[in-house]
């Protein structure tokens, strides 16, 4: 099984492993740097390790997944939440010259034999998995303890070898599985040190799941550029910022949502609300990072105004990042320039399509028959999916997916999540979806912050919202779910993002009554 597949064209002017420098840095090269920490809470439990230490561990380890058999262009599966071993398993398979394929925990139905599926060596989890070649992420240590310390392997990538495979976090289907090429992760790397110049001083917090690949290059960025890095879950990382004092924290925009939520209910009044804001995040941030769908207008203004820029920037796991706000060229609502290695168009249709100097990849690894061909174009595009602008200074606007154009009966298209916004600014709600595809008119299903949170109010909220709606924009019925949507019940991704599919399954019968006769 190789990791080193040419499906990637290449269009660099430099040849060989010198092209991809900072991998073969972190894959051959110990680091000495005794300064900067890595640490891990978990739960009330947290240590710090320097990262040299980091890095010594994850050389045993690299040691054992060859004692175990393991060689370059092998695959070692990890399906966990976040924590140390994780981010270990990944540095030693960097070291090893091991392919990661890297899956998010609950996205994966226990009974599924993912070595078979695959092509797994092994397989790390903290599920209670079962079969040959499943092993507890909790062995680690022990494996590590019992494995002397040694010289550096001379693991050597090339641009177009591919070091791991990420699976898409989408709202619909089956995940699909690409190998990321070296070249595309080296370059992204470059660029966000570019934009920002993380170095002594900062603290990243990581806290969405490391089988995101973009969680994993701050652990890189920092065994390269010497900082700090803060390790958590989503389930505690509200009670970790403040005591880790981090100086960027990155995540989503419903995340973000919720933080603006727990600032304000913490400030006495509107004064208060910059000293909460820091109370809450740290005193040391110096800015929040968030992309994977727009954030509201409101929550943009909010950090803004209590001194704490939210950058917003545009990628994804086909593209890595496109374009980023930074403090140089920022441009609040757009997604910020795009990068000079990248090449943005949109279609007659609104679609966005990107090009890259290095590409990730050309083609899925696992996927339904006709996956690749709906995404990556026969010139080296990527069909993104996504609706975009760009204004006359070259700020990328993402307006939508298209999966989120509701076209109904009458032809007329809705974009839904501009609507959904608008009513989630109502205090009571905590969510809500818009279905209507091939109806009359659209109805809302909105989930509560708290299930007696007063109904009417909410009903009354979207007419008013209506009056200054469009007409095929308009709310014709609300509905109310039985239960937030979440990553749990699977109608939410690992992104929190709605999985529109199963929300709109979940309450079919409820919709087809608020239709009645128009059904």
């Amino acid at each position: 099984m190789s990791t080193t597949g040419r499906t990637v064209p290449d269009t660099g002017q430099v040849e060989g492993h010198e092209r991809v420098a900072l991998i073969n840095r972190l894959a051959s090269t110990k680091s000495t740097d005794e300064t900067h920490t890595l640490s891990c809470w978990q739960g009330g439990w947290h240590a710090s390790h320097t990262l040299a230490d980091l890095d010594r561990m994850a050389l045993r380890l690299a040691r054992h997944l060859r004692n175990m058999g393991l060689r370059r262009g092998d695959r070692l599966g990890i399906c966990a939440k976040n924590r140390l071993e994780w981010i270990l398993l990944d540095l030693a398979a960097l070291k090893a010259g091991v392919q990661t394929a890297c899956f998010e925990p609950g996205r994966y139905s226990k009974d599924r034999d993912l070595v078979q599926r695959y092509g797994l060596n092994l397989l790390y989890t903290d599920e209670p998995l079962h079969g040959a070649g499943v092993i507890d992420i909790r062995t680690v240590m022990q494996s590590i303890d019992a494995i002397p310390d040694g010289e550096a392997f001379t693991t050597h990538y090339e641009p177009l070898d591919c070091t791991t495979v990420k699976f898409t976090s989408g709202s619909t289907g089956m995940p699909k599985g690409l190998e990321a090429s070296v070249q595309s992760i080296e370059q992204s790397l470059h660029a966000v040190q570019q934009l920002f110049g993380h170095g002594e001083g900062d603290n990243v917090l990581v806290f969405l799941p490391l089988s995101l690949l973009q969680q994993r290059y701050w652990v890189y960025s920092a065994l390269l550029f010497g900082h700090d890095v803060t390790l958590t879950t989503f389930e505690h990382v509200f009670a970790v910022m403040p005591l880790a004092r981090p100086s960027v924290v990155m995540g989503v925009p419903a995340f973000f949502d919720a933080l603006k939520r727990r600032i304000e209910m913490n400030a006495d009044d509107a004064v208060g609300l910059a000293p909460a804001a820091l109370a809450a995040v740290g005193d040391r941030v110096r800015y929040l990072w968030t992309g994977s769908a727009p954030a509201a207008r409101g929550t943009l203004d909010f950090f803004e105004g209590v001194g704490i820029p939210l950058f917003e920037g545009y990628g994804m796991n086909e593209t890595c990042i496109v374009s980023k706000n930074h403090p140089r060229a920022h441009r609040r609502g757009s997604a910020g320039q795009v990068l000079p290695h990248k090449r943005v168009r949109i279609d007659e249709h609104g679609v966005l399509y990107v090009g890259s100097d290095q590409p990730v990849n050309t083609r899925y690894l696992f996927g339904a028959p006709g996956d690749s061909e709906r995404v990556f174009m026969q010139g080296g595009e990527v069909r993104t999916g996504d609706l975009a602008r760009i204004d006359e200074d070259g700020f990328l606007y993402i307006l939508g997916r298209g999966d989120d154009v509701i076209v109904l009966a009458s032809g007329k298209n809705v974009l839904a999540p501009r609507i959904e916004e608008r009513i989630a600014e109502h205090p009571a709600v905590a969510q809500c979806v818009v279905v209507g595809a091939g109806r009359p008119f659209l109805v809302a299903l909105v989930a509560l912050r708290e299930p007696a949170s007063d109904e009417d109010a909410v009903r009354q909220h979207v007419r008013n919202l209506n009056v200054g709606l469009r007409s095929e924009e308009r709310i014709g019925r609300v509905l109310f779910a039985h239960e937030p949507f979440s990553a749990d019940n699977s109608q939410l991704s690992a992104q929190f993002k709605p999985r529109r599919p199963q929300i709109e399954a979940a309450y079919s019968s409820e919709i087809d009554h608020a239709y009645g006769a128009f059904a």
